[in-house]
């Protein structure tokens, strides 16, 4: 059975975002490549029943077995050691990842407290978009009767908008319920090679004359 989302963008979402962005070419029209949800374990990793429990749970909020992930490299101030579980990662595509944006736009995000909408501004380099979920236990899946501790995660959404405009249009056409009137965050401005030497230039000015 084709999801109910991915019907509604082959038969009226592309030619609404056609005429949204002004292009005439159907493979311009952005889409929806894959979806990739990390849970970190940070100090817990080294327990194998928490691991456990984190795998079964990632696997009932995306029907899909979760990959474990492992530190690259041990790091003391952290209590972390190279190689053991840093958490655990499922990618979505296709099917699963188009029943998954339904049941997190209609179902998981409405259920979180004093939810005031999603940032317009949190997208990547790539235009790529990141949720930050605080609870697991939104998905109706979790039984929170059973849940061991609260845990967050990470839910990455790839596309393959080449700006901000189209990928936000893309995640607007399927209801994702984002909040206009968050501000935009400042930019801070990186300086250049010669803004860096020049300021280094007039710091040891200074120094000089002191």
């Amino acid at each position: 059975m084709i999801p109910r989302i991915k019907e509604q963008y082959n038969k009226s979402i592309i030619e609404s975002l056609k005429k949204k962005l002004s292009v005439n070419n159907t493979y311009m029209v952005p889409k929806f490549v894959k979806i990739v949800l990390n849970m970190g374990l940070g100090k817990d990793g080294g327990d194998k029943k928490i691991l456990q429990n984190c795998i079964e749970d990632m696997s009932l909020i995306t029907g899909q077995k979760p990959l474990v992930t492992k530190f690259k490299k041990s790091i003391s101030n952290f209590k972390t050691r190279k190689g053991a579980p840093a958490g655990v990662k499922v990618t979505l595509r296709s099917n699963k990842m188009y029943e998954f944006i339904d049941r997190l736009v209609n179902i998981a995000l409405p259920r979180i407290k004093d939810f005031q909408g999603l940032s317009p501004y949190a997208f990547d380099n790539s235009f790529n978009y990141t949720i930050g979920i605080k609870e697991h236990i939104i998905f109706p899946e979790i039984n929170f009767d059973k849940v061991d501790r609260i845990r967050g995660l990470d839910i990455i959404i790839v596309t393959t908008a080449n700006n901000r405009e189209s990928a936000l249009a893309l995640l607007e056409s399927v209801n994702f319920p984002f909040n206009k009137s968050i501000k935009a965050p400042k930019d801070k401005k990186k300086k250049n090679k010669q803004e860096f030497i020049k300021d280094n230039n007039l710091k040891e000015e200074k120094n000089g004359k002191n």
